[in-house]
């Protein structure tokens, strides 16, 4: 750890795509029993941390339509002042580029970059392990953003184990829709009992067999992500990721990403980015992760 740290800091919350996701039970809680394999891109927010002495912790901009007791990144912040049991605070912009609500992992990662910066910016030393259990208790997609290496992930989410995928180029399409992922997890319809895999066959099976058990339920509630997977489907092999609402197509080449990007051409929101093995938020803070 530096000795010194220039503020702001300055640190990337990256988005993260399920490359596959299996839904394989459904607990007596209610929550469902995953099989998953994450990966993070080299797009996402940037959140600026600059360390305060009188406790407070001040967020800007507001986000529209989160209440600040509900914002995931101050949230972040008083789990680890509680936890440090100091009386430290911090002013943190949030520049927001993920969409909420895209299945892209946004505010799990706002608040994994919120307890890694602030844990570095105000001298904690506390580990990743209890980062990430502290994280746990903010959401389930937190600690693979927090551990910051692509993971087969199992239970709800929150068991991993260290991956090396592929690394194509992806187009990431926004529908316009907002997904609510209460109603796809309640949905009759979705498919709750896949059978589980281990994670070596599902790396052995590779990219062209992975799928997203939510998809089906989703195109039916939302046909304007239908109408994505479509389109995008003819051209690249394409998978929503999460319970969406955004759908991504594997690129070989940055030069195809760029060809299926001019042909959109607006009629959705769409970027495309590099599928990471290792989070950037560790390669900006030197972790051998």
């Amino acid at each position: 750890m530096p000795t010194s740290i220039r503020e702001p800091l300055v640190l990337p919350a990256p988005a993260k795509l399920n490359r596959m996701l299996h839904i394989i039970g459904r607990r007596p809680d209610g929550y469902h029993e995953l099989q998953t394999l994450f990966q993070f891109l080299d797009h996402g927010d940037t959140l600026r941390l600059s360390s305060r002495t009188d406790g407070e912790l001040r967020l800007t901009p507001e986000l529209p339509g989160v209440a600040a007791e509900e914002n995931l990144v101050l949230r972040a912040a008083r789990a680890l002042q509680q936890e440090s049991g100091r009386r430290l605070g911090a002013d943190i912009h949030l520049e927001k580029r993920l969409p909420m609500g895209g299945g892209l992992g946004g505010g799990s990662s706002d608040a994994a970059t919120a307890l890694v910066g602030l844990n570095r910016l105000w001298g904690l030393g506390l580990t990743l392990e209890r980062l990430a259990e502290l994280g746990l208790s903010l959401g389930a997609d937190v600690p693979v953003f927090v551990r910051g290496h692509a993971a087969w992930g199992e239970g709800i989410g929150e068991r991993l184990t260290p991956v090396e995928l592929d690394t194509p180029w992806f187009v990431v399409v926004h529908p316009g829709v907002a997904v609510s992922t209460p109603a796809v997890f309640g949905a009759a319809e979705l498919t709750r009992h896949t059978p589980p895999i281990t994670m070596a066959r599902a790396l052995q099976g590779g990219a062209s067999s992975w799928r997203n058990d939510c998809e089906a339920t989703v195109r039916r509630l939302y046909p304007p992500v239908a109408e994505v997977i479509d389109w995008l489907s003819e051209r690249a092999p394409s998978l929503l990721t999460g319970t969406g609402a955004c759908v991504f197509s594997r690129l070989p080449r940055e030069v195809d990403a760029d060809r299926l990007l001019a042909e959109i051409d607006g009629r959705w929101p769409a970027f495309k980015a590099r599928g990471l093995n290792r989070s950037p938020l560790h390669e900006v803070l030197g972790f051998n992760s």
